[in-house]
């Protein structure tokens, strides 16, 4: 079994890989590393639990229909029905539906609920904000309820994410804080303005957060403004009425204090906030169930907090997590 050290050296070595493949602009390199990131989540994340369904299609749009994967619970009504939207973590340059499957298997195992999985575009090939775009679209899309054909209710939506997915996921939930009921964002990246840990301590010493940030400001920021809250939604100064969240931090996670300052400035607007810290993870804990068995739980945790505000006018079978 890795350790949360061994772990994050494995990390630093794809991204190094990843910003040379970058750097010498070779398509199949490119890929090498996004397949040996796949297959690091294979070896090290367990099983989720069955699903009666899993569908894969794509939402449409003029210019780059968004591929997306429906996970449908055993139980789950036929009715349109509550439904959380996921968008994957990886730096924005890397993962898709396949990466994170064992966390949306859990989500919808725990809740009883559909989610549905964006497979939004990636830098370096597709700069911001293709990624942020196409997870609003996705969001668009089910909240105009034109997803009730897939059970889909646009009266009933969470959106969730880790890392750069919690960071679009924020933002999304920021922007339409009418629409949506509640977020869930794991360990979230919640600015990009800076790029070191304001205390740096020695759970910091790969500087993953560093190169990771160097690699993302480059090939997905692109000069862009990262004052602007759809890129940094940590700076967004108005949070009344903002959907109830529950926030991941780790230990060993230099994005720990942007989750924390995030949740505090919530919880001061008066929205509702779980906080929940592990001391001893490592960024990215979720994806490696086998070697952290707490990566199964932290999801059902997440799935309580979800079923408190979603599920008081859709009905869903209760203690659905006891089995997952």
């Amino acid at each position: 079994m890795k350790k949360p050290r061994e772990f994050a050296a494995d990390l630093k070595s794809q991204i190094e890989r990843l910003r040379a493949a970058r750097d010498n602009a070779s398509p199949s390199q490119v890929n090498n590393v996004h397949q040996q990131i796949r297959k690091l989540t294979r070896q090290f994340d367990g099983p989720g639990p069955k699903m009666q369904n899993i569908i894969n299609f794509e939402v449409p749009d003029d210019r780059y229909p968004v591929p997306v994967r429906l996970y449908e619970p055993f139980e789950v009504s036929d009715q349109p029905g509550p439904t959380i939207i996921y968008f994957h973590g990886g730096g924005f340059v890397t993962c898709d539906l396949d990466s994170h499957e064992g966390i949306c298997l859990r989500l919808a195992c725990g809740t009883g609920f559909r989610v549905l999985s964006v497979d939004y575009r990636l830098a370096p090939q597709y700069a911001y904000p293709a990624g942020a775009d196409d997870c609003k679209r996705v969001l668009q899309w089910a909240l105009s309820g034109a997803g009730e054909t897939y059970g889909i209710s646009g009266q009933n939506i969470a959106i969730a994410g880790d890392s750069a997915g919690g960071n679009m996921a924020a933002y999304l939930a920021q922007k339409y804080r009418k629409e949506v009921q509640a977020q869930i964002l794991f360990y979230p990246l919640m600015q990009l303005a800076e790029i070191k840990p304001p205390n740096p301590g020695p759970q910091d010493i790969f500087q993953l957060g560093v190169i990771a940030l160097k690699f993302i400001d480059q090939h997905y920021v692109a000069g862009a403004d990262t004052s602007q809250t759809r890129l940094s939604p940590l700076f967004e100064r108005n949070l009344i009425g903002v959907p109830p969240a529950y926030i991941l931090t780790c230990g060993l996670d230099p994005l720990r204090f942007e989750g924390k300052a995030y949740a505090d400035n919530l919880a001061a607007a008066g929205v509702r906030v779980k906080l929940h810290h592990e001391k001893a993870m490592p960024h990215g804990f979720l994806n490696f169930s086998r070697a952290f068995p707490k990566a199964k739980k932290i999801p059902l945790d997440a799935t309580d907090f979800l079923r408190h505000y979603m599920s008081r006018t859709h009905p869903t079978r209760q203690g659905a997590n006891a089995e997952c």
